[in-house]
């Protein structure tokens, strides 16, 4: 997987939204886990990779639904746990289309994301850094963003589907996203690295961010209140290879939760 080092320009690779356009632990053995509390997914075109022991599960009713529920898994004896109660989210004002991450795009796929189409990447993604306005002490890379630190989503950039710092690159874009807005949407963020390819036009700048409170969607991100995003960045650590998963029900073969 293509990864870009976070040089002095602030270079990272994943993919961006806002819901509003921008100007310019316990230990327990398996005996003692709840059969209730266990993930069981079954999906041909998806593996959990088996180094990763934190998982964010995104579930919605169906492709074109823009609301659903977060709930936190972490493996425990080989066995996927819930952790907390299930967080509301809402995301693309679309749905959901098949992202570009660690999964296998079905064949006959009716719905795959594209830059700018207001639907969510479904599948499986690594999750790359915690972002917001000012520090935060977290077990989780965590880069403060200025607003002159721009994600590029102009296909025909170099710089597409990454954060750099403006001052710092030749700025050969000309669609972009402040990653500090005039409002408190990005004041905390995740990362996810979807589309860590580049490839042009299959959707950039995928972020978990606060939602708006307005109900319309974002325009391809998971939103959610502040407090539950920051129970999330508390809780995710580096260590643990943490993984965002979403599909809608009807993907979810075998499921039990």
């Amino acid at each position: 997987m293509k990864t870009l080092s976070i040089l002095t320009l602030t270079l990272t690779l994943f993919t961006a939204c806002q819901s509003e356009p921008t100007p310019q632990q316990v230990n327990m053995n398996e005996t003692e886990v709840p059969k209730a509390n266990l993930l069981h997914l079954s999906n041909k075109h998806i593996a959990l990779p088996s180094d990763s022991s934190q998982l964010l599960f995104v579930q919605t009713d169906g492709w074109n639904e823009k609301e659903g529920t977060l709930q936190r898994y972490e493996r425990i004896d080989k066995k996927w746990v819930k952790v907390g109660k299930p967080i509301s989210i809402i995301l693309g004002r679309n749905g959901l289309g098949w992202g570009k991450g660690l999964h296998t795009t079905p064949s006959d796929a009716k719905y795959i994301k594209k830059e700018g189409d207001g639907r969510a990447p479904a599948g499986l993604f690594y999750l790359g850094n915690g972002f917001g306005y000012s520090n935060l002490s977290i077990d989780f890379p965590y880069s403060t963003y200025k607003r002159t630190d721009h994600c590029v989503d102009d296909s025909n950039s170099k710089w597409y589907n990454q954060i750099v710092d403006s001052t710092k690159v030749e700025k050969d874009y000309k669609s972009f996203e402040h990653m500090k807005l005039n409002n408190h949407l990005y004041k905390y963020g995740i990362t996810v690295n979807h589309n860590p390819e580049q490839i042009k036009n299959a959707g950039s700048c995928i972020f978990m961010h606060i939602r708006s409170g307005n109900g319309k969607g974002t325009a391809g991100c998971t939103a959610m209140n502040e407090d539950k995003l920051v129970t999330i960045l508390k809780w995710l650590k580096r260590e643990d290879k943490p993984l965002l998963l979403q599909l809608p029900k009807e993907e979810i073969l075998n499921i039990n939760l």
